[in-house]
């Protein structure tokens, strides 16, 4: 995706969200929302594709949750005209907590805390006939920055093939609030964690790396591109299906 209008990626992603619903036959999409601008342009584009009565957005949030955040999402949902609901999943972190042998670490705990929100979205989905819509960047998935069976697991990835600065021109040529888009990128697993910190790189760096990566044959030529080329390929297990000699799947 170039610079310019966006409006023909937003029909192409349209097309694809609506085409998976209606071959599910199901009654529309459930989604996470945290106030971020990934999930609020997954959850704008499905609003416009399905309509708003036709997805259910939830906020799941933890005890480190920033309260701002929730408004931001609430603020969201209001916009888009679709559903809300907000459920702590605190009480669940507070059993594993009391599990022996249990590790808090901010890795390990966020891990659970981002699998325990993929196990609500299922349950939810699973009980009202819906797809869980995901919020996965291409940036964050090339990088591996993302929770195994956690927040990667969905059934439609509509911001999959979109680098992170390309999901922010969509949420501008969405008219998303401006305080959405311009926000630090934060997966909310500690109180001030932010993504770029974590990452040691800006989002602007890894999506030109990433670009200059691709279409040279993943060949590094710069040493910001060998610490993103060695992400990529650290992350390589998150990318494939389990391994086993199951063989080839039938092609339906």
């Amino acid at each position: 995706m170039t610079g310019g209008g966006c409006g023909c990626e937003l029909n192409r992603i349209e097309q694809m969200i609506r085409h998976i619903y209606w071959e599910s036959e199901t009654r529309g999409v459930v989604i996470g929302v945290s106030g971020g601008i990934d999930s609020s342009v997954a959850a704008a584009v499905c609003a416009r594709a399905l309509g708003p009565g036709s997805v259910l957005a939830l906020s799941l949030p933890t005890g480190v949750s920033d309260p701002a955040d929730l408004e931001d999402a609430a603020e969201l949902c209001r916009l888009l005209g679709c559903e809300h609901r907000v459920v702590s999943i605190e009480p669940v972190l507070d059993s594993y907590r009391r599990l022996p042998g249990f590790d808090p670490g901010p890795v390990l705990l966020g891990n659970v805390m981002a699998r325990t929100r993929m196990t609500v979205l299922y349950h939810v989905a699973n009980r009202d006939g819906r797809l869980v819509c995901g919020t996965s960047n291409r940036t964050e998935y090339l990088l591996g920055y993302s929770t195994k069976w956690g927040d990667s697991a969905a059934d439609v990835q509509p911001l999959l093939h979109l680098y992170k600065r390309d999901v922010c021109r969509l949420g501008r040529e969405l008219g998303l609030p401006q305080r959405i888009i311009e926000k630090p990128p934060t997966a909310g697993l500690w109180p001030g964690q932010r993504d770029e910190d974590e990452l040691g790189l800006t989002y602007a760096e890894i999506d030109g790396a990433l670009e200059e990566l691709e279409s040279g044959g993943w060949t590094a030529r710069t040493p910001v591109e060998e610490q993103v080329l060695a992400r990529v390929r650290a992350a390589g297990h998150k990318r494939r299906a389990p391994i086993s000699l199951f063989g080839d799947s039938p092609g339906f």
